[in-house]
């Protein structure tokens, strides 16, 4: 294949496989050939549907907003807690991975934001920190795909699942949103399309469900964990208890410097559980994993606990309550 032949290759196919254009042929047909077989490879795979293109661009972060379903608290996003972004950001002098958004108006027409960010809310603040602290350069990487609410949900549900920096609080109140949005509030319609197990699904809701009193008792609602609603969900079955609890809450709200996590579920479960007069006292146990309620209930004793809890941590709310027996 002569040089003019393998240059016109070169016009008609650059691109399509993604890399930058090949160097002209030095034996005069090989890798000329080569170069023809790779491209029009390509072009089979995108045509058969076994390839993808997709179009990255790099944006102006102003130039998007959080999606009102996105699952993230925007607002308590800090330097400190995206310290990790903002290294590997500056050592890399890019964004390595694009976030989802979707377009909000026609490209030139209108004004205002003109994308919303469905995944990718860590990444924005990142880029528009290190454009206001002494680096312009850097732009937000997205990429734009259309999607429905529930796909755009469900998409955001799947990238933050395992990530420690989201919250379980924030999880389960994107759930609670979202089961009653998308779903007609048929939790197992939703588990199913989520892939997770109703028990998993029901546990979130359940937090989503925390009285406001007690969030406000955390000095941060990144602090609230799916098992300290599980802790506490015994004592606010009863009426006496439950107002102990509540109480307890809004007098740590009001303490300065703010209590610790462990502090402040400590101090509710023993106000719950403290033995209100004319009545059979309530004890509440458990070690990592669950959470054993023993009461009486006449002349027996009644042991409650949540089936999903482990063989060891119920062997061990039981030897917890012997002991107290016995002392």
């Amino acid at each position: 294949m002569s040089k003019k032949h393998d240059d016109i290759f070169n016009d008609v196919l650059s691109g399509l496989d993604g890399n930058e254009p090949a160097a002209p042929a030095e034996d005069g047909s090989g890798r000329a050939q080569a170069r023809f077989l790779k491209r029009s490879t390509a072009m089979s795979e995108q045509i058969g549907g076994g390839r993808q293109e997709k179009v990255l661009r790099l944006v102006d972060p102003a130039s998007c907003v959080m999606w009102e379903g996105h699952n993230r608290a925007y607002e308590l996003l800090t330097p400190e807690n995206c310290a990790d972004l903002i290294e590997g950001m500056k050592a890399q002098g890019q964004q390595e991975f694009p976030a989802i958004v979707r377009r909000l108006r026609p490209a030139g027409q209108g004004t205002g934001p003109e994308f919303e960010v469905i995944c990718g809310a860590r990444r924005h603040f990142t880029v528009s920190w290190l454009r206001a602290n002494n680096y312009p350069q850097f732009r937000y990487l997205v990429e734009e795909r259309e999607l429905t609410d529930e796909e755009a949900f469900r998409l955001a549900d799947i990238e933050n699942r395992d990530r420690e920096d989201i919250s379980d609080y924030e999880r389960a109140r994107d759930y609670a949103r979202a089961v009653k949005a998308y779903y007609g509030g048929q939790q197992k319609l939703m588990a199913e399309r989520l892939q997770v197990s109703p028990g998993f699904l029901s546990r979130f809701l359940q937090l989503a469900r925390l009285e406001p009193e007690i969030v406000a008792a955390f000095a941060s609602i990144r602090e609230i964990k799916e098992i300290h609603a599980r802790q506490l969900r015994p004592l606010m079955a009863d009426s006496e208890a439950r107002e102990a609890v509540l109480a307890e809450a809004r007098a740590i709200a009001q303490e300065s410097p703010r209590v610790a996590t462990p502090a402040i579920l400590s101090r509710l479960r023993a106000a719950g559980s403290k033995t209100a007069p004319g009545k059979a006292g309530v004890q509440v146990t458990g070690r990592g994993d669950g959470q054993v309620r023993f009461g009486r209930k006449g002349s027996a004793v009644v042991m409650e606990f949540d089936p999903e809890i482990s063989d060891a941590a119920l062997r061990a709310a039981l030897d917890d309550y012997l002991e107290r027996r016995r002392s």
